[in-house]
């Protein structure tokens, strides 16, 4: 392999982490008066795409964070009100993740905030270019295990 693709991909890997830490801060500067965080509301991300609910394991899995990470989050959402816990009835002790009318109607605020500044960000960019990162980055998450 060149010296220059391995050059290349760090020089990926390396913006990658750049960008993942400014996308946390102006997540956070986003919805910090609606009572979240960048990490609260990408669980909440997770339970409003899932098609069915879902596990606190099966999210963690889906974020590619650990699952103590995800739990310790949804327990203090529990806690404030914004998620509940569900009977499993594909297993006794791993408990749903679902919304509550709280958790609904402030995921619903910061998706409502959301959308303006991804236009305000997309705008800079074409479609070409935005589908063409996405697929980089998404072969990247796949072959990362397998490195």
């Amino acid at each position: 392999m060149s010296q220059a693709k391995v050059e290349a991909i760090t020089a990926l890997v390396l913006e990658t982490f750049r960008l993942n830490g400014r996308l946390l801060a102006a997540g956070e500067a986003l919805v910090a008066d609606i009572g979240l965080t960048s990490a609260r509301w990408q669980v909440l991300g997770a339970v409003a795409l899932s098609p069915t609910p879902l596990p606190v394991a099966h999210i963690a899995r889906n974020m590619g964070l650990t699952r103590q990470a995800v739990q310790r989050l949804v327990n203090e959402m529990e806690r404030d009100g914004l998620v509940r816990f569900g009977a499993n009835p594909h297993h006794r002790r791993a408990k749903l993740v679902l919304f509550t009318p709280k958790g609904k109607l402030t995921f619903d605020a910061a998706m409502k905030r959301q959308r303006p500044w991804a236009m305000r960000i997309a705008s800079r960019l074409s479609t070409t270019q935005i589908k063409s990162a996405t697929a980089v980055l998404s072969d990247l998450r796949e072959h990362i295990g397998e490195a």
